[in-house]
């Protein structure tokens, strides 16, 4: 019997000795197969950010394409035909604005101030500060901007040419009129300057006025 028992262990060693080597040798092939099989699952998850990368950098830059438009954005023909014309117009100011030299030298003989006229009544003669060799001409119910005009006597002459006025200025006295109105609008004016030629002109009287018309200042 011991020898029979003997035998049967002797026979029965491998298949146990083969039982238990088997679950660990599954056991390491396991995580050799997960491993394999994560790099798979990894790479498919890149390829499938990969694919969805560009479409996300394209809706970005949409906004900076708009942009981009509105600023090379040309001005209409309107704003270039409005600004056309204001610099026409300045042009044209700025030629109208300019006096002659012998103009500005009329301007230099021109009577200034408050200067007394028949029948109480006076005209207001200023220099224009904004526009050298102009004046402003006023008083009762009139105001004028006006410019200084040659004349073939030599006798000063000031010109509101819109408003049809004219200030003339001889030796001894200066008057206003309104050639649009055909009227005098202020007669027997004098400076103090003129006053005293005049007084002159009592002791002393010209052949005619006009032969001393520039008076003194």
């Amino acid at each position: 019997m011991k020898m029979l028992a003997a035998t049967v262990l002797m026979l029965l060693a491998p298949a146990l000795a083969w039982s238990q080597s088997a679950p660990a040798a599954s056991a390491k092939a396991a995580p050799k197969a997960s491993a394999k099989a994560a790099p798979a699952k990894s790479a498919g998850t890149k390829s499938a950010v990969a694919k969805n990368a560009p479409a996300k950098s394209t809706s970005a830059k949409a906004p900076k394409k708009s942009t981009a438009v509105a600023k090379a954005s040309p001005p209409s023909s309107r704003t270039q035909l409005h600004s056309g014309a204001v610099q026409a117009a300045a042009g044209l100011a700025a030629a109208a604005a300019a006096l002659t030299p012998e103009e500005l030298a009329i301007a230099e003989r021109v009577h200034t101030g408050h200067i007394a006229c028949e029948l109480g009544a006076s005209v207001d003669i200023q220099p224009d500060a904004q526009s050298p060799g102009r004046f402003h001409v006023q008083g009762k119910g009139f105001k004028y901007h006006m410019a200084p005009v040659a004349t073939s006597t030599g006798a000063v002459r000031l010109e509101d040419s819109s408003a049809g006025a004219v200030w003339l200025q001889i030796a001894n006295k200066s008057m206003l009129m309104n050639q649009k109105l055909g009227q005098r609008m202020a007669d027997e004016c004098m400076s103090p300057q003129q006053f005293a030629v005049a007084e002159g002109f009592k002791k002393n009287p010209p052949q005619s006025l006009l032969d001393n018309p520039l008076g003194s200042r």
